[in-house]
């Protein structure tokens, strides 16, 4: 059964919400920039790219922006975008909506600030907001609390594969009819010393600080790891025979999504990509497409050497012959973690719904091992009405998604 997008929200280090995503994409416009303070002076990266704080500020009631921790912040944010979009809260059964979010590491940023508060002055000044910061699900429950909807708030956590995998299961809760909407989609917030360092220390991560805007590199021969980001997006998925009872304004489409594990290591992907492919072609057997059909691919592009070539494998070996343009929001965004396959889900409709796609940012010199129709320069055209969004986690966690205008 095909979904349909009533909603889009997105906030991103490209701005406020997800039209401006889409136009940041398109000018090929760099979120990224150089964390300021002491705390990161000795690691070996102040590459970031974080959600401004103009954004972010005076967005939430009073009492909801002081109880909550910022992960759950920016998820709130982008999933009243995308409601108030879909205009379904008068003529939906709150019973009917569910909320599917995904996150890597959920509210783990409290933590390390709090510790200090134990060591310093005793559990005593332990913020009474400390646990629910702390669980993974609090995202989806606090979008489930605001927005007053009861058809159960559930959470992924598979990586970065994780907003992706929201969506995924959004899809399978409408075609089984346990919901007629789902409030689908990801978010993440953890720049902090403490992940960057632990990110660093697997050499994941780009070191490009003289020169942060050409430091997110997907698919170039330079590229030497990601640039670590925040945000959320989320999208609203109903039931077509819903969306049409009331009128709805049709956004896009979720055709198919393919899920699979590389049961191979617990960081690195299977260089071959062999699972990553079949997360792909499921996605499009589910969808009722071919390969022919796909008219630009969404790539996971990291810009890790390892992931890129993996991921060029994949997509070489589940489309064929067929060589779709591929673009890579992570080249402008940075990685959102458990938020960026929500994220490039909402780039890849908006670019559906235009007709054009995004050009890689800081591709100069392709990497001739990443075999692909990689968009460089300008944006251009796109000719067919589906697009393929790929997202691959630490784990081997692999999820495809098929969209349509």
């Amino acid at each position: 059964m095909t979904a349909v997008v009533t909603g889009l929200g997105a906030l991103t280090p490209l701005g406020p919400d997800a039209e401006s995503l889409h136009r940041g994409l398109l000018a090929a416009t760099s979120g990224v920039g150089l964390l300021e303070g002491g705390e990161f002076d000795a690691l070996p990266t102040r590459l970031a790219a974080t959600v401004a704080r103009e954004n972010v500020e005076g967005r939430l009631e009073r009492t909801a922006a002081r109880t909550v921790e910022r992960v759950q912040h920016l998820a709130l944010i982008a999933a009243r975008e995308a409601w108030e979009q879909a205009k379904a809260q008068d003529v939906t059964d709150p019973a009917r909506v569910a909320v599917v979010l995904g996150t890597a590491v959920g509210g783990i940023a409290a933590l390390p600030g709090q510790t200090l508060l134990v060591e310093e002055h005793g559990p005593r000044r332990v913020s009474p907001y400390l646990m629910s910061a702390l669980m993974p699900n609090a995202s989806a429950a606090s979008v489930a609390l605001h927005l007053g909807v009861h058809g159960g708030a559930r959470t992924t956590a598979s990586a970065c594969a994780s907003g992706a995998e929201a969506v995924a299961f959004a899809l399978e809760l409408l075609e089984t009819g346990q919901a007629d909407v789902v409030i689908a989609g990801g978010a993440e917030s953890c720049v902090h010393p403490m992940t960057l360092a632990g990110f660093a220390q697997l050499r994941a991560l780009s070191r490009r600080v003289d020169e942060p805007a050409s430091a997110s590199r997907p698919f170039d021969t330079a590229r030497d790891g990601f640039v670590l980001g925040e945000g959320a997006a989320v999208l609203v998925l109903e039931r077509p025979e819903h969306a049409a009872a009331r009128g709805a304004e049709v956004l896009g489409r979720v055709l198919g999504a393919g899920i699979t594990s590389d049961a191979h290591h617990l960081i690195a992907p299977d260089p071959e990509g062999a699972q990553a492919a079949r997360s792909i072609g499921l996605a499009l057997r589910a969808a009722g497409l071919t390969p022919a059909d796909i008219g630009h691919v969404s790539s996971h592009g990291t810009a890790t050497p390892a992931g890129d070539l993996a991921e060029a494998r994949a997509l070489n070996r589940a489309l064929g012959g067929e060589r779709p343009p591929v673009t890579a929001v992570k080249s402008c965004t940075g990685h959102l973690l458990g938020a960026s396959g929500a994220v490039e889900a909402v780039a890849a409709l908006l670019a559906l719904r235009d007709g054009v796609v995004a050009p890689i940012r800081n591709l100069d010199d392709p990497d001739p091992g990443a075999d692909l129709d990689l968009v460089t320069g300008r944006p251009r055209p796109v000719g067919r009405g589906a697009a393929l969004s790929t997202s691959f986690g630490f784990g081997g966690h692999n999820v495809s998604l098929v969209l349509a205008r």
